[in-house]
């Protein structure tokens, strides 16, 4: 409770703080910029998973039983994302304009930059905190982000008036960059500095793998709807639709905070098996699926509130984000279940209902979006996030009554 309070409390603010932050950012590029911001940022998303190759979701299941393999394993975290996050930067702006539309392909490679190198350092160091359960910590590295970035657009909005989406991704880039400097000196200060191990990079590689997959099929599924709508054309639709997906990440934080929360403990009670983490998987449930009720409806009764805040461009977005209201309450049924399933070692399960919700997702999405925009789209989210909590949750029932077997735990 008092880790979930402390990202509750540390969200809540990231929540005023980016809730701020994307009303000056949408005044600040507009419709037609924001979706060929939205596009850019979406594919490199769905890629940057592979960076750390896993190496954080790593770090949290044997660092959190064993504090004293912290050394080493922030190690292989920072080799995977100094060696796979350049590679994975030049090869985005390489084979960028196969995917998207040729105004968005500019913005690849300061945006890959930030997020696969910079943004992935931060993001892995909020997780050594959370292996530590040391929440306050991890809350207030997200925060920071979220401050600098909140910073960056309103000087951009007094000096500028409007900008581009390249000048945008060229100041992100720069406030990741210091955000990263300060995790890593944050951590450093905190436990010391890292040891580096390419056997363990080289033996760790294939189970981080299956975490990288499974973080890139999440954004796939999250993602991949306003990478079609770019790759149509669609950017002043992308805008809309995006500035609607965008109110509802913010509305499921305090589900996520509640979620992140709780992640760690499933790795410990994962020794036990799946036996061990199917009660924990539903008290997480009932914790969330109030809140998501009371999220998702608030959603739909407030998204006339839209249009006055970040222009009458946007005035589409009302519709779509009451077609999306539904998706926080949908995350909490697949979270909870997929976190229980991962906790216990079967990870693979976990990948098979992602690749196939993203799969889905995929094809629903060529398939909507030619006929019918933003809408198409928003109608391929509700369903792939539906869908996706009911597979999880058959996957915990089948895994329940498997024949019990003996497992050797190996490290």
């Amino acid at each position: 409770m008092q880790n979930a309070s402390w990202l509750f409390a540390g969200q809540g603010l990231s929540f005023v703080v980016q809730g701020f932050y994307f009303i000056v950012l949408a005044r600040l590029l507009g419709t037609t910029q924001y979706g060929l911001l939205a596009g850019a940022i979406a594919l490199v998303t769905v890629v940057s998973q592979y960076s750390a190759l896993g190496s954080g979701l790593l770090f949290l299941r044997y660092v959190s039983p064993d504090h004293s393999r912290f050394r080493v394993y922030w190690g292989n975290v920072l080799i995977s994302i100094l060696l796979l996050g350049g590679l994975l930067a030049v090869a985005l702006r390489l084979t960028g304009r196969w995917f998207l539309g040729a105004a968005s392909v500019p913005l690849l490679l300061p945006i890959a930059i930030s997020d696969c190198l910079f943004q992935q350092v931060s993001g892995c160091a909020g997780q050594v905190f959370q292996a530590f359960e040391k929440m306050k910590f991890s809350t207030a590295l997200i925060l920071l982000s979220s401050i600098f970035r909140c910073a960056l657009a309103v000087g951009m909005l007094l000096v500028l008036g409007r900008a581009s989406a390249r000048q945008w991704a060229i100041g992100s880039l720069a406030v990741s960059s210091i955000s990263a400097c300060i995790a890593f000196a944050t951590v450093t200060r905190f436990f010391g500095l890292p040891s580096f191990s390419p056997s363990l990079f080289m033996s760790s590689s294939a189970e981080g793998l299956v975490f990288a997959i499974s973080g890139s099929t999440t954004a796939v599924y999250n993602d991949i709807d306003k990478v079609v709508l770019s790759r149509f054309g669609m950017d002043q639709a992308n805008g809309i639709y995006s500035m609607a997906y965008r109110v509802v990440n913010i509305g499921t934080m305090p589900i996520m905070s509640i979620v992140s929360a709780a992640f760690p403990g499933f790795f410990r009670a994962g020794v036990k098996g799946i036996a061990a983490t199917v009660p924990m998987a539903r008290q997480l449930l009932r914790r969330t699926a109030v809140p998501g009720v009371v999220i998702s409806a608030g959603l739909f009764l407030c998204a006339p509130v839209i249009p006055h805040l970040v222009g009458k461009s946007y005035a589409d977005s009302v519709i779509a984000l009451r077609w999306l209201c539904l998706i926080p309450l949908f995350r909490c049924f697949h979270l909870s279940a997929g976190d229980a399933i991962a906790g216990a070692g079967h990870q693979k399960f976990r990948l098979i209902s992602q690749s196939t919700a993203a799969v889905g997702n995929l094809l629903m999405n060529l398939y909507l979006v030619p006929r019918y925009s933003w809408h198409g789209a928003a109608w391929a989210s509700l369903g792939t996030d539906g869908a996706l909590g009911i597979m999880n949750w058959l996957a915990i029932f089948y895994l329940s009554r498997r024949p019990r077997y003996v497992r050797l735990a190996v490290g």
